[in-house]
Formats: C-alpha cells, sequence, structure tokens
C-alpha cells in the first residue's frame, strides 16, 4: 500500500509504500519539486547537500522556458520584451519562473499498487517581459519501479504566448565515469559564450556515450522519444509523450552526481525558435515523462 503524508510546517510531500521499496519528497515551496527518489530500493535522486537549490535547480520544472534567454530578451508577435536576468553571472534569464514558486495539492490517490498526487500553481500577474496569465499543473505518479511526470499547462489570457519546457532532475550513480547514456541523435547544439546557442553541427551517431571523466553542459537533439542512463548499480529507462526532444546533460561540482534534462525546447529559444510553441488563449498542453528503472 501507498501513503502520501504533507508535512504543513516543511510544507514538502513525503510518498512512500509498506515497503519502503519506494520513496519521494517533494518541495512544495521550490516549485514542486522532487528533491529525492528511490525506486525498487535503489535511491537514485538524493538532496544535493551541499549545493544550494537556487544554484541547482534541482528537480524544477522549466517553465515558460527551459535554459537560458540571451540578456533575458526576446521579441514575439512584433512586440519586444525584456525579462528578469536572474542569472546574474551571464546576465542571462535562466529557467523560467515556477522553480520558485508554491504549488498546492490538488488530488492525491493512493491504492496497493500505485500513488498519484497532482500539484497546481496559479499565476494571475502578468509581470513584464511575460504579460500573459496562465496555470501549470504537474502530477506525479509513483509505482514500485517507474515514475511519471505530468505537465499540464494552460493559457487562462486573452493572448497567445510563446514557450517550451523542462525537467531538471539531478540523478546519483556509484561511480559516473562507469556510467554511461544511450540515446539516437545524429546533432548537436554548439554553445557559445554564456552558455547560449549559437547553431547546430552534424555528429556521429554513439551507441553508447560513455561519461567518463566528462565535464558535461551539453545539448543534443534527438531523434526518437527515448533515452537511457546506465549506472554501474542500476538503468533508467526515460521516455516522453511528445516526438520533438532535446537532452541536455550537465554535470555539477558534486562527484558521481549528473542532470539529465529532458525538454521541449533549448537555450534562447524564445529567440532562435528551436523548439519553441506557443499556446493559445484558453487552450492547454501536456507532456508526459517516464522514468523505470532496472536494478543490476
Amino acid at each position: 500500500m501507498y501513503s502520501i503524508k504533507h508535512n504543513q510546517e516543511l510544507n514538502t510531500i513525503e510518498v512512500r509504500n509498506t515497503e519502503n521499496s519506494v520513496f519521494g519528497k517533494i518541495y512544495l515551496n521550490q516549485g514542486a519539486s522532487l528533491q529525492e527518489l528511490t525506486l525498487d530500493g535503489q535511491a537514485i535522486i538524493q538532496n544535493l547537500s551541499p549545493l544550494a537549490y537556487e544554484s541547482t535547480y534541482a528537480s524544477s520544472i522549466l517553465f515558460p522556458f527551459a535554459n537560458r534567454i540571451k540578456d533575458g530578451i526576446y521579441s514575439f508577435n512584433d512586440n519586444k520584451y525584456e525579462l528578469e536576468t536572474n542569472q546574474q553571472e551571464e546576465q542571462n534569464a535562466l529557467h523560467g519562473f515556477v522553480y520558485n514558486k508554491t504549488f498546492v495539492v490538488t488530488n492525491i490517490s493512493e491504492t496497493e499498487e500505485s500513488a498519484s498526487i497532482t500539484l497546481e500553481y496559479v499565476e494571475n500577474n502578468k509581470t513584464k517581459g511575460f504579460p500573459y496569465t496562465y496555470t501549470i499543473a504537474v502530477t506525479y505518479i509513483f509505482t514500485k519501479q517507474s515514475i511519471s511526470l505530468q505537465l499540464k499547462v494552460k493559457n487562462t489570457d486573452t493572448k497567445t504566448f510563446p514557450f517550451t519546457l523542462g525537467w531538471h532532475p539531478y540523478f546519483i550513480s556509484e561511480d559516473l565515469t562507469k556510467s554511461s547514456l544511450n540515446f539516437n541523435c545524429t546533432q548537436k547544439l554548439i554553445i557559445g559564450q554564456r552558455n547560449i546557442t549559437t547553431g547546430i553541427e552534424t555528429i556521429k551517431p554513439e551507441k553508447t556515450f560513455n561519461i567518463k571523466d566528462k565535464q558535461l553542459d551539453d545539448c543534443w537533439i534527438l531523434k526518437s522519444n527515448k533515452v537511457k542512463f546506465n549506472t554501474p548499480k542500476y538503468q533508467l529507462s526515460f521516455k516522453s509523450s511528445v516526438k520533438e526532444n532535446f537532452l541536455q546533460a550537465y554535470t555539477p561540482p558534486r562527484k558521481n552526481t549528473i542532470a539529465i534534462e529532458p525538454t521541449t525546447g533549448v537555450s534562447d529559444s524564445f529567440n532562435n525558435k528551436i523548439g519553441l510553441q506557443s499556446l493559445k488563449p484558453n487552450k492547454d498542453y501536456s507532456i508526459i515523462w517516464k522514468i523505470n528503472i532496472n536494478n543490476i
């Protein structure tokens, strides 16, 4: 049986099963981010201490843009906008608006085989850089060997707005130098100064991308909706519900840790239009990212 408990004082949600082989911890005040995760008895996401959430964006939901917007400046429908540049070292707008918002619980379901929780944030205030209103709902579904994350965005404004989406989880490995990624790809983003996309290069497909001692902050254009992460102890399979997918991988200054980020767009997408979509008034957009674990 699964149980869901809300710690009112810390405003966190804890999900677990009676066998203690599944555990998840969600921080409602930090954008409904999943800060800890155990599947089938294997810890795969953990607190990144001493690294701070404000610098890692660990497991944050990225909306209305994933990654960066150069100088926070973009144009849409012949109008120019300027976002707050919250990445001070690079003077870019980084990772959207909801990573530090407080979500509320709207639905909970506990059964013998799974636990489901839906969390929602409602934005009624328009900003100068993104003058639109919207709601975003996040549904986590936990089973013994999987977790799925469904995002549903609704445009509650009277005007169409641009957007991309992303998820920023970090995964732990017993030995990252002996870990690898599998994905189908023939194109990689060229990243210039200030981590801004400057172009696309054609690459030779690799059956296995060995991480070894690489320092990663790379983005690939995927030709499928599937990615695998292989470690000495377990293997993760990622699957997206949409056709156009991008993979961002980043190794932080923390041993045996890697961010594997599924996104629908790339850095500076509001300007280069790579992966950029638009959402009309009263319409919604949904995506599901699902992770399955196989212990080795």
